[in-house]
């Protein structure tokens, strides 16, 4: 069903179906995780990304969209998003962003995260870090709040704590505007937007049926980017390094559910005073 403002409201059973999705794309970047060390390849990645999500039966959200060459997007250090997996070797100290969709009887699931290779700078760990809980500051948000506009002073109050404690050498983390997150359902990228930063428009009201992807994308120096010749991948224009983590979450009747986590955000949504409603 689509409301006037061309939002896709689900069913339960169509929530339960991209709940399937979800878990699928959570094993696969599981797997993944437990594949990144210094020398595995970025296509090999890919590969395991693949197999994953082929043995469960669904299929991958990312071969072929618009064009896109692969299953993943691995970014690493100053790429932002997009980045195309082949044959370069992660290194000890990288900073690697992998973001992942599967479907299932044509509804999506997509997630993403950020992790720092073996022993890194501790700077880019506290990156990954922020970033990360970020995103789920604008989880809780959706729980909480009546606008959508919520997402982004939550994201943006956790950079500012960041500052504040003196993250980063004292400078405050890029907030990527550029890149956003988005409704997600029988497309991939729905309407609305879920924008990581601060906007005196409220947005659309927050209702039940809504599934949406939360993807903060922070980084070490200035917010501005640039896509490189493959036309996809994103870097930071200053060469600092970025950090991207993404949930799909479905809004019900009883409260929100993290689609992509196998726990449906119960750990650290519970940890922030918001209970988890089952799918």
């Amino acid at each position: 069903m689509l409301g006037r403002d061309r939002i896709e409201y689900k069913s339960t059973e169509q929530i339960r179906v991209m709940r399937r999705a979800g878990l699928v794309v959570a094993d696969a970047l599981a797997a993944v995780r437990a594949a990144i060390s210094p020398g595995t390849t970025t296509a090999e990645l890919d590969t395991v990304a693949r197999d994953v999500i082929e043995s469960a039966g669904a299929t991958p959200s990312f071969l072929g969209y618009h064009g896109y060459p692969a299953v993943l997007c691995v970014s690493v250090n100053d790429e932002i998003v997009h980045g195309i997996p082949g044959p370069r070797e992660i290194a000890e100290g990288d900073v690697v962003s992998v973001d992942c969709g599967a479907i299932v009887d044509g509804w999506h699931g997509d997630s993403a995260f950020s992790v720092v290779v073996g022993e890194g700078d501790p700077a880019d760990l506290e990156l990954v870090e922020t970033t990360e809980a970020a995103m789920w500051a604008g989880i809780a948000a959706l729980a909480t709040g009546d606008r959508l506009s919520g997402v982004g002073h939550a994201v943006e109050d956790v950079v500012d704590l960041a500052l504040a404690a003196g993250k980063n050498g004292g400078q405050r983390y890029g907030v990527v505007q550029e890149y956003v997150g988005h409704g997600i359902g029988s497309a991939m990228h729905q309407a609305p937007e879920v924008l990581n930063y601060r906007v005196r428009d409220k947005g659309p009201r927050l209702r039940p049926g809504m599934c949406l992807a939360v993807e903060p994308m922070l980084v070490r120096g200035e917010r501005f980017t640039q896509v490189l010749e493959d036309d996809w991948t994103v870097v930071t224009d200053d060469g600092s390094r970025a950090a991207h983590w993404e949930h799909s979450v479905a809004l019900t009747p009883a409260g929100v559910c993290v689609l992509t986590a196998h726990d449906g955000g119960a750990a650290e949504l519970g940890a922030r005073g918001v209970t988890v409603a089952a799918p």
